[in-house]
């Protein structure tokens, strides 16, 4: 659950990084408020479309089962494992 919520906060933060380091290219200091103060909602928007656009491929990519699932039971004074017919 945390590693899934991870990929996104980083996914949500690479626009930032990426504008970051550009401005570091250009020889231009990365702390200053006027550097950021008209791009801010531009990389917000970016980095929402792009988890947006992760949580639709990890959705439609996800495997399918056809069956349902059994919870775990006892048969036979043994537990079964729940499992996916």
């Amino acid at each position: 659950m945390i590693r899934s919520f991870l990929d996104e906060v980083l996914l949500f933060l690479a626009p930032f990084g990426v504008y970051g380091l550009y401005l570091l290219l250009r020889r231009r200091n990365p702390f200053a408020w006027v550097h950021w103060s008209d791009q801010a909602m531009r990389l917000a928007i970016v980095g929402a479309v792009l988890v947006v656009a992760w949580l639709l491929q990890a959705g439609l990519s996800a495997e399918r089962h056809p069956g349902g699932f059994v919870p775990t039971h006892i048969e036979n004074g043994r537990v079964v494992p729940g499992q996916f017919r």
